[in-house]
Formats: structure tokens, sequence, C-alpha cells
């Protein structure tokens, strides 16, 4: 059941110190404006071999596309998909959970968490946590961390350009240091899909590239037998998990298929020697 919490106040030091480094432009974005200088200055000074210069830009292009298709990629910018390598992550293993709040499953989800003790990542969507603002305050009154995962989700975000990024960007960094009091350190692209601009966008916000080691696909795997057993093969210390509270795929006797793979994880993983981290502690 459901504490309902006042609203959260935001801590002054949240908006200003800088968590992450700057680490400048992204090797790809470099190469990719280098390349356009190269080729505009080659069509004025050697107009005829325009065919080839078209097609250096469309294997740019191709190239830089197929990263941003890779969510695990690390060639648009920095992209965590396991937790650092330092002692107290030697056995310490990441969940986190996509796409909600959701009114119906992240309480129960929340309730398992509080059974088992463990403590988790959620990736929310901006306007899910407008729209269910008690239940996106109970996530971080119950001890879990709120990280960022755009305002709207939309399909075509890894189509977006940078402008467009960074209002979907920081409108959800706003919306849930708002109801959370806690201004989100990661962000997670909607389905992982990104372009080469979005790295200056998050450097810009202050923060960095979460994607996971291995997911179940618990959106459309309506079997949790098939979606455990994608999650614990060959699970190791240091792995991120993803799954999903928000839009998760029904069971054949009507159930989340999130919530009957969550305690079979949780057995595993203790069986394993291994204790769930949010993020922001491993990091």
């Amino acid at each position: 059941m459901l504490n309902l919490h006042p609203r959260l106040q935001v801590d002054p030091d949240a908006a200003t110190e800088r968590r992450w480094p700057v680490t400048g432009s992204p090797l790809a974005l470099k190469v990719t404006v280098a390349w356009h200088a190269v080729a505009l200055a080659g069509c004025a000074i050697a107009p005829a071999l325009w065919p080839w210069w078209l097609a250096g830009t469309a294997v740019n292009h191709a190239a830089v596309t197929a990263a941003g298709l890779w969510p695990r990629s690390t060639l648009l910018g920095a992209n965590w998909t396991r937790l650092p390598d330092i002692p107290r992550n030697a056995n310490a293993i990441a969940l986190t959970l996509d796409d909600g709040p959701d009114p119906l499953v992240t309480p129960q989800v929340l309730d398992l968490l509080d059974a088992h003790r463990v403590r988790a990542t959620f990736f929310l969507i901006g306007e899910c946590a407008r729209r269910y603002p008690a239940l996106t305050r109970e996530i971080v009154a119950r001890g879990h961390d709120v990280e960022n995962h755009s305002q709207k989700h939309v399909h075509t975000f890894s189509v977006t350009g940078m402008g467009a990024l960074s209002r979907e960007i920081d409108t959800a960094q706003r919306t849930l240091t708002e109801l959370t009091g806690k201004r989100p350190a990661f962000f997670r692209a909607p389905a992982g899909l990104r372009n080469v601009l979005l790295e200056p966008v998050l450097q810009k916000l202050d923060l960095r590239l979460a994607a996971w080691t291995r997911r179940g696909f618990d959106t459309r795997e309506r079997d949790p037998e098939i979606v455990t057993k994608r999650l614990l093969r060959d699970l190791a210390p240091r792995d991120i998990l993803l799954l999903h509270d928000g839009g998760a795929a029904i069971t054949d006797v009507g159930q989340p298929v999130l919530l009957a793979v969550l305690p079979r994880i949780f057995d595993a993983a203790r069986e394993r020697g291994l204790h769930f981290v949010t993020l922001r502690e491993a990091f």
C-alpha cells in the first residue's frame, strides 16, 4: 500500500554540483563533422569527384546510424553497460526498471523489493511521473533511485535533432527533480536507441548514459521462464539487468510477467553470492 508523502524539497546543491567530468565531443561526432567539412571542400575543389564525396558521406551516416541502433555501443560516447570495476562492486549487480511508473504494477514491484530487501534503479518517463506524483515519490521514499528516461518516450527519439533532444531530456530532468527532490544522474534512451548528437546534450545536462548488460525482453515475452533464463544466463558480478514496470507483458494467467520473474532473479542472485545495488551506489 502506498504512503502518500508531501512534495519533497529539492536539494539546492543538486542543481549546481556536477557529478560527471566534461569529456568533450565523442570521437564519432568529431569524425562526422570533419568528414562533412572535407566533403564540402572536396566538392568545391574537385566537383567532378562529387560521387565519391557523396559515397563517403553516405558511409559515414550509415556507420553512425548503426552505432545508434546498437544500445550497448560506446562508439557515440560513454555508455555504461556494466558497473564500474572497483572493489565494492566485486559481488554487486544492478536491477533497472524502465517505462514507469505504472499505477498497477509499480506498487507491487515496490512490495516485492521490500520483501527481498533489494534496492533498484527506476528509469521513469517524465509524463508518467507527472501523472502519478505520489507513486513517483513513493519509489524514492522506499529507498530506490529515480533516473531520467526522457519526458515522452517518443519512438522518433533516435532521429531527433540536438535542440529537441535537449528539450526532451531537460524537461524530464526538471520534472523528476521537482517530484523527488533529487536530480537524476543517469539517462537511458527510449529503447536504447540514440544518435551522434546525444552525448553533447547529456554532458551539458550532467547526465551519463546507462544501458545494460542483459535484458529479458519482458514487454513482449509472456513466458516468465524464458525471461528468467535470458537474465540469468551467464549472470556475473557487475551486470546491469533491464526489466520494465511500464508496459510489462501479461502471462497466460493474467499476471504481469515482471512480477513472476523478480522473485526468481532475487533467489538466483542470492544463491550465487550476489547482492543488488542502485547505479548511484555503484558509481
